[in-house]
């Protein structure tokens, strides 16, 4: 199946599954949509089981389709990028400590306590996953993925510095969280061992290297578009920023997401003020804002379809599994958040149930679960086969992804009415 082909599907299937939503089921696009797709996997699945020779062509869409590569070495540029263009650059700013810490001791805190628990709980049910397998599956599920977070945030009254904590954490904490997946992934796959030194120096050069690379290219980016005024041009522009310059970051071995965050909020704030007219800035926002709405869209529909990629690996027991994850690494948020938020309570402004709404805002989303499927099948500790372990981190991770979206993205408003009016 071609390239275009596969694009002509799934956009397709996006523009029908939204047309639905919007007319008769009414949930935001990204849960409405993801909701959709899944349900009709799982149709898919029942009229499969049923005689029905359904699943062969979605499948055959499927298997066309490197979910990792398509997210981590594609859409995930774009959508960063859009994303860091709506934040106020001076409200992330004013909570840069508290984006700082939850971003980097949050993500550690998260995944320990994650990989800790899992590895209890899943030797109580007798299912040998090695602890080096439960601290990587705490590391791709700990950080916040913003491309779920995001959209959902902007359709919450949330007070605007707890929303621009929420947004910051989830734009910066993925540098961290998938240096600390590589190190784990490196021992896990049976190489050498990591030490402090490396992993730390693996840190520096990605996250420092992704920060530095994106100031370079967002100021790069900004002189061209203060030198012309022409929208059609100027578009192209950050067009050539977010692909050429992922492309070049993933070629210097930096952070291109956080390079593109970066570049975003200098462009969506410094650019916009000093470098654009006011119709470059409207034909930027309604065309990022397309952009953004048209890949989420996408990849949340194949979220949902993704579902028919698990039957192989599918066991009652791992979806067990998957559904004991899902108190474990809300458990851990909340650990990783309460510790912080006291500790910075102490010189900083928090609302009133700050804590319970920045545990249940930690959505996932596309990014763990493009993780979780670049995984190699593999072994345990000591050598030890796990069952292929890919599979059973696989079911955890889309578990875990589906209620974060479903449940959590539905119901995080309720929480948020709830905090007073003096919340900000």
């Amino acid at each position: 199946m071609n390239a275009f082909t596969v694009i002509g599907i799934l956009v397709t299937l996006a523009a029908l599954l939204g047309y639905l939503n919007h007319r008769f089921v009414k949930l935001p696009p990204t849960i409405g949509l993801m909701l959709l797709s899944l349900a009709g996997s799982l149709g898919l699945i029942g009229l499969h089981a049923a005689g029905a020779p359904v699943i062969g062509p979605v499948r055959a869409l499927l298997d066309s389709i490197d979910f990792n590569e398509v997210l981590m070495h594609g859409m995930l540029s774009f959508l960063l990028f859009a994303g860091a263009l709506q934040i106020n650059l001076d409200d992330l700013l004013g909570v840069k400590l508290e984006v700082t810490v939850m971003a980097t001791a949050g993500v550690a805190v998260s995944t320990a306590v994650v990989g800790l628990l899992l590895y209890v709980v899943l030797g109580w049910l007798g299912m040998d996953l090695g602890l080096i397998w439960c601290l990587l599956f705490g590391a791709l599920i700990s950080p916040t993925d913003p491309i779920a977070v995001l959209p959902i945030l902007r359709r919450m009254n949330a007070p605007r510095r707890l929303a621009s904590e929420i947004a910051g954490e989830s734009l910066f904490n993925d540098g961290i969280g998938v240096v600390v997946f590589v190190v784990l992934l490196h021992v896990a796959a049976g190489g050498h061992d990591v030490t402090a030194g490396e992993a730390l120096l693996l840190l520096a050069r990605e996250a420092a290297g992704g920060l530095a690379f994106g100031l370079l290219l967002g100021y790069v980016g900004y002189l061209l578009l203060r030198s012309l005024d022409n929208y059609p041009v100027e578009l192209l522009i950050t067009l050539a920023m977010v692909s050429g310059g992922y492309a070049l970051a993933w070629e210097l071995d930096i952070s291109g997401p956080l390079a593109m965050v970066v570049a975003g909020l200098l462009i969506g704030n410094h650019g916009r003020r000093f470098a654009m007219s006011e119709l470059t800035r409207e034909h930027l926002d309604h065309f990022w804002e397309l952009v953004e709405m048209v890949l989420n869209a996408v990849l949340f529909v194949l979220i949902g379809l993704e579902v028919l990629a698990l039957m192989e690996g599918f066991s009652m027991r791992r979806l067990a599994a998957g559904l004991i994850a899902v108190p474990l690494v809300l458990a851990a948020r909340l650990v990783a958040v309460a510790g912080p938020v006291r500790v910075l309570r102490l010189f900083r402004p928090f609302p009133r149930r700050a804590i319970g709404v920045i545990t249940w805002a930690g959505l996932r989303g596309g990014i763990p679960v493009a993780l979780a499927l670049s995984l190699p099948p593999g072994r345990g500790s000591a050598g030890h086969t796990v069952g292929a372990p890919r599979d059973l981190i696989v079911v955890m991770t889309y578990v875990v992804v589906v209620f974060s979206i479903l449940v959590q993205g539905s119901t995080i408003k309720h929480l948020v009415r709830r905090i007073p009016p003096d919340g900000d």
